[in-house]
């Protein structure tokens, strides 16, 4: 892979070299908005240009990524070898009622008094 100075990227696997146009000009602001509208993010006229080359930007880093050889390289979920280590689930003391209707914030008679989530306004 050779990268040259205006971002473009010149690929050669074995055929033809095939070169990659610099992605600031494949990223219209047309597409920054589409992208803007899937994220839900309202962006100003003045930060469509800004936004045009932060993501331009972006998609080359992973043109860059993509064009990098990984043959035999194995795919890891994460960079370090962890193993979660979890504990026994099994039953200990239970808290005492009074000790926790005093620690709750609404108590209605002997139980914990929270908001309704489920009917009543029709909406589930």
């Amino acid at each position: 892979m050779t990268i040259r100075r205006d971002s473009a990227v010149v690929l050669s696997s074995g055929g033809p070299a095939s070169i990659l146009r610099p992605m600031s000009e494949t990223i219209d602001t047309a597409t920054v908005r589409k992208v803007a509208d899937l994220a839900r993010l309202r962006l100003e006229e003045s930060e469509i240009e800004a936004y045009r080359d932060q993501l331009a930007g972006i998609l080359a880093h992973v043109q860059h990524i993509e064009a990098l050889d990984v043959e035999g390289v194995e795919p890891m979920a994460h960079p370090l070898d962890l193993t979660d280590r979890l504990a026994a689930d099994e039953p200990g003391p239970v808290m005492p009622t009074a000790d926790l209707l005093r620690n709750a914030p609404a108590v209605r008679d002997r139980f914990l008094d929270v908001p309704r989530v489920l009917g009543g306004d029709g909406s589930a």
